[in-house]
């Protein structure tokens, strides 16, 4: 089994939307001005999205975490390990050069768990790992156009889009899409023949 394993973040809840209107009536020396809202970007707390996605069927597996610390990538790996399932006999897991997707407590969780394979991927290349094109998708699925007075409020979205996601899954294909392209004509492409 192919797993595709990296963080999304850090992500915070914010709220773009001002909460009260400007009021723009003219008043005694004051003209009439333009509908505006009070700017309102407080943060209202942040952290990591872990994801995990099998391009082979689609599936995928997000958790939420306050950091990106060693620990917590360990969690995950071991949460990842129980969502797999005890079938396929090795796990490659590609995964980017973070420090700690290196550190001692993911080589302890190698030897812990033998099936377990790491690919690190090269430097400067994650369209390499295909969970990045899927975090694109579960933005959209979940947090585009939606406004989150907290961090709960903004994982429980990202849970319920992956729940969906996994409702109407299809497997990854590689490569652009031809949707808005024209079909190609057979034999367009061959040598004229010699009249």
């Amino acid at each position: 089994m192919v797993l595709c394993l990296d963080e999304m973040g850090p992500e915070s809840a914010q709220s773009y939307p001002g909460v009260e209107v400007l009021h723009t009536a003219p008043g005694p020396g004051k003209p009439a001005g333009r509908a505006r809202q009070e700017v309102d970007y407080g943060r209202r707390g942040k952290g990591y999205i872990f994801g995990a996605f099998e391009p082979q069927d689609g599936r995928a597996f997000t958790l939420p975490y306050s950091g990106r610390t060693t620990t917590n990538w360990v969690d995950f790996l071991q949460a990842v390990d129980s969502w797999v399932g005890p079938e396929p006999q090795a796990v490659f897991a590609i995964i980017d050069n973070l420090s700690t997707h290196r550190a001692a407590d993911v080589l302890l969780f190698s030897l812990a768990y033998p099936r377990w394979h790491f690919v690190f991927q090269p430097t400067y290349a994650a369209y390499l790992n295909l969970i990045e094109p899927w975090w694109k998708t579960l933005r959209r699925l979940a947090l585009k156009g939606r406004r989150f007075e907290t961090w709960a409020e903004m994982a429980q979205a990202v849970e319920e889009a992956t729940t969906y996601w996994n409702a109407h899954r299809h497997p990854y294909r590689w490569g652009r899409r031809r949707r808005h392209r024209p079909r190609r004509q057979p034999g367009c492409a061959r040598v004229p023949l010699p009249a």
